[in-house]
């Protein structure tokens, strides 16, 4: 009761030109709040799309790479060499073309599978923009004997940066030089053998 009766008195102590004020006040106020309120949740579902188009555009570029690896061109249009591609300038050169450094690249173990060798690096890309990420797998599968073999892709929600973790693969086919110089000293020495 001590609050209403002391609103009616203020009400009754001041002119009807200050309680017009007050009345104006009473509605500008809510109006006021509930337009910044509401320009303010605009604001972030405007900020929420544009992370969400960032997103949608970063999975079309795997998506579309993914489709081009899906479909590899034909082995006889593929002449592999005889010493694998070296990975870590590579790298480095199709990073400087994209517009960014590389930090560094990991070494993998080597694979034997028949006669094809694989050498395999692994990486991490920090900051980049959606587009140098973009040029830059472009850039690494330029040549056919190189194929990203495993790629993802993270996003800081409090920047605009993407980060992803990728790992490069080349293929050789070495030379059976080793084989043939052994067999034939193999042989020449089964000759000495067999000469009394």
């Amino acid at each position: 009761m001590a609050i209403s009766d002391s609103a009616r008195n203020f009400w009754d102590r001041i002119s009807p030109r200050e309680r017009m004020l007050v009345v104006i006040a009473a509605i500008a106020v809510p109006i006021t709040l509930a337009l910044w309120l509401a320009f303010a949740i605009s604001d972030g579902l405007d900020a929420r799309e544009a992370h969400n188009e960032d997103i949608r555009s970063a999975l079309k570029v795997v998506d579309d790479l993914h489709a081009r690896g899906a479909q590899p061109a034909p082995i006889d249009d593929v002449v592999l060499p005889a010493e694998p591609l070296p990975l870590p300038a590579y790298l480095d050169k199709a990073a400087t073309k994209a517009g960014f450094q590389l930090k560094g690249t990991t070494p993998r173990p080597e694979q034997q599978r028949g006669d094809t060798k694989t050498s395999s690096v692994s990486l991490a890309l920090d900051k980049v923009t959606l587009q140098q990420l973009k040029d830059f797998l472009q850039e690494v599968e330029a040549q056919k004997i190189v194929a990203v073999t495993r790629l993802e892709i993270h996003k800081d929600y409090n920047d605009d940066k993407l980060g992803a973790s990728l790992e490069v693969s080349t293929y050789s086919k070495p030379t059976a030089q080793k084989a043939d110089g052994s067999g034939g000293s193999a042989s020449g020495s089964a000759d000495k053998k067999a000469t009394p």
